[in-house]
This record gives C-alpha cells, structure tokens and sequence, in this order.
C-alpha cells in the first residue's frame, strides 16, 4: 500500500498520507477493507456523499474514538480535499492509519462518478 500512497507537507502538517481517487476506486471495486469518514459538515453530506460516517472537522477531537481501528486504514474525505489532511494527520496523532482522499469529493465527481454533485 505505501508504493500507491504519497506523503505530502502542507501548511506543516508532515508525512500525511493521500490517497488518489482512482486508486480509492480501485479500493471499493475490490473490497479492500477501509473506514471511511466524511469531515464535511452535514449540509455539504446533503448535496454529495461518498457513504461513510460523518464526523465533522470541529467535532473529531471529541469524536475520534468512534472510528472502528480494526476495519483497516482509515480514508478520510472533504469537499477538496483539506480539511482531510488535517483530520488524517490528527488521526495519525492518534494512533490510527489514515489517509486524505486527494482532491476530495470534487475530484471523486470530476473523475470517477459525474453522478455526485459538484458544489
């Protein structure tokens, strides 16, 4: 998994891993095991949803520990992309694997799925 994984520096959060939505899709088609989490806020789950448990930016400090850690790594989406860099390296923090769906749902609709909403 790492050969397909980047590790990326921005804004000084070092060594979080993204995932790219094509190997994300390949992911899914396969079954691969993985949580996934939207750090988006529920109206932007309303307009576009990939699945997976919500759990907004502001409230996963207090709600990390809901995150199954035995499913897998941890995929961790948002509207482009950054707000899951930060929540994918607070769960590093933590203890958890996780990763940044790169792009986030946009480049999921704009390259996978012209199905989801773009917003």
């Amino acid at each position: 998994m790492v050969d397909q994984l980047c590790a990326l520096t921005f804004q000084g959060i070092q060594q979080v891993k993204e995932i790219s939505v094509s190997e994300f899709h390949k992911w899914r088609a396969e079954n691969k095991k993985h949580v996934l989490i939207d750090v988006r806020f529920p109206e932007e789950k309303e307009t576009a949803d990939l699945g997976g448990h919500l759990i907004p930016l502001p409230e996963l400090e207090r709600r990390w520990r809901e995150i199954p850690d035995d499913n897998g790594p941890v995929v961790i989406y948002c509207h482009h992309g950054v707000r899951s860099l930060h929540a994918a390296h607070f769960l590093e923090r933590q203890g958890l694997e996780a990763v940044s769906l790169a792009g986030g749902i946009d480049a999921w609709s704009r390259q996978i799925d012209p199905n989801i909403a773009l917003y």
